[in-house]
């Protein structure tokens, strides 16, 4: 059965924050309004409750993530736009919006949780209507109960929910049917002779792979969380050597057997990589709430040293799983894409 896609909290506040830029430079209430994705496709969305509050003016979408079981479907997403000194485009976050409280996140403490590419898409929205200063609060109700049930009190967002999503459009999760899915992307790789597959995550993964190596797209495959599947597969396929690239805040999961590295099926990986890296830099290290939060207190020599170390662990547990017949090579990035440490030899991938 084919699954339907919806759009991420991410696009639903772009697209209410064009509508409240609308009224508030325009005095028109859109009933409909147009954006673009990151993948450069417009999608419209419908507009509900598009009215001014004082020097303000604030719309509101209705988020329909498809047939995914995010905890968000059906929320409804404001923006309230205000103009402001200078030419900035400035973020708040509302209510049921959290606030970023540590560090090792892609926001710094202090903003208000909405991630980078949702801040894009929601200034480019915003752009195309005015280019005079502003500040854009984005607001869900009832986001802090929903935060509840989320992973962001554990990372130290507070207050809320978080404004994500990298692509503006929601995948379904069906587990045999993603991984159905994923199954046959390796089949097609090596259908097509690819040899040296690299296996990534998500979306992130493939645009590091695709950054700092010497590949092509369709030697990429993405394994969403489910590692021992995969791996498993793959061993079976003639591949002569595979490559895994990701974040150590996904990978450091295969080191304690945890091959399915959704959250809620494994515990976590800050441990693992906070006990590597005090191991290999023979010190104590200030706790943090993220992965990334750990490697963010290194100098640049200890944090190739400590992500050196944790690929070797990683490779070492892979090998355990399918055995040494494929020559394994693991490089960590963090999350802008850059490559942290590796293990293994990288010359078929340079």
């Amino acid at each position: 059965m084919m699954l339907r896609t919806g759009y991420t909290t991410g696009a639903c506040a772009a697209a209410a924050a064009k509508a409240a830029a609308m009224l508030l430079c325009e005095d028109r209430a859109p009933e409909f309004v147009e954006i673009a994705l990151p993948d450069g496709s417009n999608v419209c969305f419908p507009v509900s409750d598009c009215r001014r509050n004082g020097g303000s003016a604030q719309a509101a979408v209705r988020k329909d993530a498809g047939d995914d079981p995010d905890v968000t479907h059906q929320a409804t997403i404001y923006a309230a736009v205000a103009f402001a000194e200078g030419d900035e485009v400035r973020f708040v976050a509302g209510e049921g919006v959290g606030t970023v409280t540590k560090p090792g996140l892609s926001i710094p403490p202090g903003e208000p949780a909405i991630n980078p590419a949702p801040r894009q898409m929601i200034r480019q929205a915003v752009r195309e209507v005015t280019r005079r200063g502003v500040i854009v609060t984005v607001s869900i109700p009832g986001g802090r109960e929903l935060a509840a049930r989320t992973f962001n009190p554990r990372l130290g967002i507070e207050g809320g929910l978080s404004i994500i999503g990298t692509t503006g459009i929601v995948k379904p999760f069906s587990a045999p049917a993603m991984m159905a899915s994923l199954q046959c992307a390796l089949d097609v790789a090596a259908a097509c002779g690819v040899r040296a597959p690299v296996l990534v995550p998500g979306n992130i993964g493939e645009r590091a792979a695709l950054k700092n190596l010497a590949v092509i797209p369709g030697q990429i495959v993405q394994v969403s969380n489910h590692w021992g599947f995969m791996l498993d597969h793959a061993s079976q396929l003639p591949f002569e050597r595979l490559l895994l690239l990701g974040h150590p805040g996904k990978l450091a999961k295969l080191i304690n057997g945890e091959w399915d590295t959704h959250s809620s099926n494994s515990t976590g990986a800050v441990g693992i990589a906070m006990r590597i890296a005090q191991e290999t830099l023979k010190v104590l290290l200030p706790e943090s709430a993220t992965v990334e939060g750990i490697f963010a207190e290194l100098d640049d020599e200890k944090r190739t040293s400590v992500a050196n170390a944790l690929a070797a662990a990683v490779r070492v547990a892979v090998e355990a799983r399918i055995g040494a017949s494929k020559p394994l090579a693991v490089v960590l990035v963090n999350m802008a894409g850059t490559i942290l440490g590796a293990d293994g030899d990288l010359s078929p991938w340079k």
